[in-house]
């Protein structure tokens, strides 16, 4: 008896013993890894330029730290009813809680609650990394129960609303309240609380301003587990899940010309480097971005102006990207007109990208498999299966090169090369280019896709064809240095071969040749440059426009400009086309300094030039000179203007009663002598202008009879 009293004494002890040693560890591991500094927010990080000039400091005015005395306790109790009821009873650890919400998430089929507590959120937001290891999470309950033990509830919860992250660029109670209600935390409302609450889980998805039904989903939740914990009575609660949402918005003092840049920075700064917005924000980073000041503010200053979209629309939108072609990197960024206001980036919406993507999905494939930019294409009007492309113009020439049928955008050309090519090779060109299309109709030659394609895609593939065809990623984050000025590691960026350099090279001078005399001609810019225009029609009205393309480049940048509306309707749509984002392109692009702006197309060393189209003449003035000789001899002399281009010849045929027969070839000459035994036949001569590198027959001229042209009786 005595000695299974001593084994269990012995048991209890050990056991005392070893919670005592677990307790130690907890204390010891969670106070080292508490840092006091993380958790003053004073921490501000700084984007640079690549000069090193400072390009802006990110929401220093949009975080307004606020004493939790001056949160209003319906405020509170919002926030920790749905994100962790028993905040004030647990030690900062909740497996009561946690246990709650895997039961609640069961039955609702969804994630309705979570099982972290605000104090195990605090130290996530504050001491560690986003990653998802056991040893993270582990190390999160540690230091939350130790901040437990260093902080008052009151403080803890005062430090986790001033650090949330509330979307559209706020963080903080405070700056959350201004931005969606114009007003000082203090004076929130118990429904404007709950709606404050309902945002951290995923601020994008619930936010007021873009997702206002979603939001209000989101808001009568909290309303509704307020009233299940008792801070709401049953009749309150249905009240206030019967009010409307109802935001007023503040925006902040950030300059607005770089607003996208910086949301784009922040989005690859997780991406790239696995940062939280929280960590970027607060981290005292020096982020080195490739942007250039100078055009990010020509290009938001320029698209305020209503004269660069048809009718001065001032209410239609666009979206700018602006990318060095040598790097990848971002120049400078537009997501909208009204960017700030309406909290969406249009420069990663996805819109129907009309011709602008020809020369993805049709020439740059032909060309990778033996096609020639002289290559001839049947032009007219064809029927696929139900399927009749028309050009814009609805004249059809029969066949013309695939360099005219890129210039002049010709409709029918490029869904007959398809055709001919194979949906299946012109595809695995457009996975070269990481696009995703599931489409496998010919209307992709004319960019009819399901889906559509971001400016910032459209900008990154025509890249390819500036650089020898290689294409990356672009990117917004040159380098990231932390308080130490150590550089942090990101994932690297990638570039790829995705065309062979002779078929960038031909594109380049075809869509030269959109620029200088086809489609994309309308504006001034006073050096080479390449590019391509694309519209798509609204179908419920004539004439109406609902995407406007002009996607370009020069040696040194590229980009894309796109105009329409978010939603396009019989009220809101474009009465005019792609002339206009040309125009807006090149002017941008005139604001460029002369580094970037005056430069050639650079020709690289193992490609072939691409000789200038032939341009057959229209012979108008073929004359003839008679003349008497010896013996009954005579001869006719045959002149006209001629071309310079070698590769013209002149067919000549002579016509006898109808009978019309070849007599010549003329190369390189403008005139022919026809000898003759007898003047007095009469004879009908033609000129036909032949060009020997596509075949094709020129307009004939002709004169008429000789015998009466010369008086000869």
């Amino acid at each position: 008896m005595k000695r299974k009293l001593v084994i269990g004494l012995s048991s209890v002890l050990g056991s005392v013993l070893l919670a005592l040693i677990i307790y130690l560890i907890i204390l010891l591991v969670g106070n080292y890894a508490i840092d006091d500094q993380k958790l003053v927010m004073k921490a501000t990080t700084s984007l640079v330029d690549q000069d090193g000039e400072l390009v802006t400091q990110l929401f220093i005015e949009n975080r307004e730290l606020v004493s939790i005395r001056d949160i209003p306790e319906h405020v509170q109790d919002a926030f920790i009813s749905i994100e962790d009821t028993r905040f004030r009873e647990h030690q900062g650890i909740d497996f009561r809680s946690i246990g709650r919400a895997l039961y609640r998430d069961v039955l609702a089929g969804a994630s309705v609650e979570g099982g972290s507590t605000i104090t195990q959120q605090l130290a996530k937001n504050v001491f560690l990394t986003n990653e998802k290891t056991l040893l993270r999470k582990t190390k999160e309950v540690l230091i939350a129960m130790n901040l437990e033990r260093r902080y008052s509830k009151n403080e803890l919860l005062e430090m986790y609303l001033n650090r949330i992250y509330f979307g559209h660029g706020v963080y903080g109670i405070q700056a959350a309240s201004k931005l969606y209600f114009n007003k000082s935390v203090e004076e929130l409302t118990i429904e404007e609380g709950a709606l404050l609450a309902g945002l951290p889980k995923a601020p994008n998805s619930y936010s007021p301003i873009t997702s206002p039904e979603r939001s209000k989903q989101r808001r009568d939740l909290v309303l509704t587990v307020m009233e299940r914990q008792g801070k709401l009575s049953a009749e309150e609660a249905k009240k206030l899940r019967g009010r409307t949402v109802t935001i007023a918005l503040n925006q902040w003092s950030v300059n607005d010309a770089y607003l996208t840049y910086i949301d784009m920075v922040i989005d690859e700064a997780a991406e790239r480097f696995h940062l939280t917005n929280e960590e970027v924000l607060t981290g005292g980073y020096e982020i080195v971005v490739p942007i250039n000041r100078h055009m990010q503010e020509v290009s938001f200053q320029k698209m305020k102006e209503d004269r660069y979209f048809p009718g001065g629309n001032n209410d239609a939108e666009t979206a700018i990207v602006l990318i060095n072609v040598e790097t990848g990197g971002v120049l400078a960024v537009q997501g909208g007109r009204e960017y700030v206001r309406k909290g969406l980036n249009r420069v990663n919406v996805k819109r129907q990208p009309g011709s602008a993507f020809k020369p993805l999905a049709v020439y740059a494939p032909a060309l990778e498999h033996g096609s020639h930019p002289y290559t001839m294409l049947m032009d007219e009007l064809s029927d696929y299966d139900g399927y009749s492309p028309r050009n814009y113009n609805q004249v059809y020439s029969g066949k013309m090169t695939m360099h005219d049928a890129l210039t002049y955008s010709a409709n029918a050309p490029a869904v007959w090369l398809l055709n001919e090519l194979g949906m299946d090779q012109s595809i695995d060109v457009l996975k070269r280019f990481h696009f995703d299309i599931e489409d496998r109709g010919l209307a992709i030659a004319l960019g009819g896709l399901t889906e559509g394609v971001t400016p910032l895609e459209m900008a990154s593939s025509y890249r390819a064809f500036a650089k020898e065809g290689k294409r990356v990623q672009p990117y917004f984050i040159e380098a990231i240095y932390d308080e130490n000025g150590e550089r942090l590691k990101g994932e690297s960026l990638v570039e790829e071969e995705v065309l062979a350099p002779q078929t960038a090279w031909y594109m380049t001078r075809m869509l030269e040749s959109v620029v200088e005399r086809g489609t994309g001609s309308q504006g001034e810019f006073q050096a080479p440059l390449a590019g391509k225009t694309g519209t798509t029609s609204y179908s419920e009205i004539a004439g109406a426009t609902m995407d406007a393309w002009f996607v370009g480049y020069n040696q040194a940048v590229v980009g894309s400009v796109w105009m329409g509306y978010d939603i396009t309707s019989s009220e809101r749509y474009l009465n005019g086309g792609s002339s206009y984002p040309t125009i807006l392109f090149k002017d941008i692009l005139n604001e460029l300094p002369t580094e970037l702006r005056e430069v050639a197309f650079i020709k690289p060393a193992d490609v072939k030039e691409l000789d200038p189209p032939v341009r057959l003449p229209v012979v108008t003035d073929l004359t003839a000179t008679f003349s008497m000789g010896g013996r009954g001899l005579s001869s006719i002399r045959l002149n006209w203007t001629g071309s310079d281009d070698e590769r013209i010849y002149y067919h000549i045929y002579e016509v006898d009663n109808d009978v019309k027969q070849r007599i010549a070839t003329v190369v390189g000459d403008n005139q022919y002598f026809i000898n003759r035994t007898n003047p007095f036949t009469s004879k009908r001569y033609e000129i036909v202008p032949y060009d020997s590198v596509t075949e094709q027959i020129g307009e004939s001229s002709n004169i008429a009879d000789v015998k009466f042209k010369f008086g000869v009786h």
